[in-house]
């Protein structure tokens, strides 16, 4: 007498693992996914091949990628496309405490994402701040196969880093000097200042001797007038086995070229 109401919670269990293991498996996705710390993450997937995740740069949102030439040829060539919006961004929760972006957060919630959606195996490509997140993947990791940093020297490799901490302090502090179209940007485009300022004072750092530790292969691709973050031949240098490609632009608009898109895609193909 005691079995059959068990069955039943079994069955209903079961049922609703194969509903959301099905439902993961449309070809379209999107919506929210609670981190590991409730902060909501907005995503959406496309396609239905090789997983790939495009993770956007500093004041942007995973929506960016769909005006740039790669989002689409990644799906016309067969890949499932994920974009985010990290926390602080887009439609992402933006926590207003410095804390909720230590400690590799960004990097736990792409992890939690992908195993939210079954995703066990994939290739990420980053870009700017993106690619600073993406070498926290390289470490942590392991389901991680192949990579694309887009837009990013090794100035990111120092902890004390004074572009980053001029952001911070810019964004925190109106005396701050020089910083005057930065921060009318950041008002007339309605974004989360301080959203952004906590992510600034938190971005983590990878070490030279950590990145010589990688295994995975690695694309180091740049606009051939892109200095912005130091020299990206020198992160290329930083890691065993990656490879150094420039493509016409600079650092606003390397990645929106049909050159990105195609040495991505040469990449991934190999």
């Amino acid at each position: 007498m005691l079995m059959k109401p068990f069955l039943q919670t079994v069955m209903l269990i079961v049922i609703a693992i194969m509903l959301r293991m099905t439902a993961l498996a449309q070809k379209d996705l999107s919506g929210y996914f609670s981190s590991f710390d409730k902060v909501n993450i907005y995503y959406e997937v496309k396609g239905n091949g090789r997983p790939v995740l495009l993770i956007h740069g500093f004041t942007g949102q995973g929506s960016n990628w769909k005006t740039k030439p790669v989002y689409d040829s990644l799906l016309a060539n067969g890949f499932k496309v994920i974009i985010a919006d990290l926390r602080g961004n887009g439609l992402s929760d933006k926590p207003h405490e410095p804390e909720a972006y230590a400690n590799d957060a960004e990097a736990k919630d792409l992890m939690g994402l992908l195993k939210y959606l079954g995703i066990k195996k994939y290739e990420a490509v980053g870009y700017s701040r993106g690619s600073i997140i993406l070498a926290r993947l390289l470490v942590l990791d392991k389901n991680i196969t192949r990579a694309v940093m887009g837009g990013m020297g090794a100035d990111f490799t120092n902890p004390l880093w004074p572009r980053r901490i001029g952001l911070y302090e810019a964004l925190m502090y109106d005396s701050i000097k020089g910083y005057d179209d930065f921060k009318k940007r950041i008002a007339t485009s309605g974004l989360d200042r301080l959203a952004l300022a906590y992510q600034q004072k938190e971005q983590p750092s990878t070490s030279k001797e950590a990145l010589a530790k990688l295994k995975q292969k690695v694309l180091i691709l740049c606009g051939d007038k892109d200095e912005d973050n130091g020299r990206a031949q020198e992160l290329q240098q930083l890691i065993p086995g990656s490879v150094f490609v420039t493509v016409p632009g600079d650092h606003g608009s390397a990645a929106g070229t049909k050159e990105f898109a195609s040495e991505i895609l040469k990449f991934l193909k190999k």
